[in-house]
């Protein structure tokens, strides 16, 4: 028996439970939100992000390797504040690499440049805008 107050999974209808999956939440089918990111923008995203975060967090950690084999094996003497500073400084690189890689991409149909530095300010244009605006109603 179910405790007072909680609901059985379902629509919570009277005369029993719903289909699975109901939900008062889920959108009708058919309707799309009509802020989504287009998967071609999204795709851009993630590419640039990939490489923007990916490349400098590898970075710190090899850092800590490439410290530690040199180090073990005598051929440098490394203090560990220089280790922790420099893969300190790649991990920051790749949190900017983050925001550049979502920043960069063209929300056009055509791609953007190689490196998308003209989207940069009219992606965060886009951004102030829609904090600007109420959220549609559903």
């Amino acid at each position: 028996m179910a405790a007072k107050g909680i609901r059985p999974s379902g629509s919570g209808k009277p005369g029993g439970p719903g289909k699975p999956g109901d939900s008062p939440k889920a959108p009708a089918a058919g309707k799309r939100r009509s802020q989504a990111i287009p998967e071609a923008v999204t795709n851009r995203m993630a590419r640039r992000i990939a490489v923007a975060m990916g490349v400098p967090s590898l970075l710190g950690m090899a850092s800590f390797v490439v410290s530690y084999l040199l180090v073990s094996r005598g051929i440098l003497d490394i203090p560990p504040a220089i280790t922790l500073v420099t893969s300190g400084t790649f991990f920051l690189l790749g949190l900017v690499g983050l925001s550049y890689g979502l920043f960069s991409a063209s929300w056009e149909s055509q791609p953007g440049s190689l490196l998308g530095l003209e989207q940069i300010g009219v992606n965060i244009s886009r951004l102030k805008q829609s904090l600007k605006q109420p959220p549609a109603a559903s």
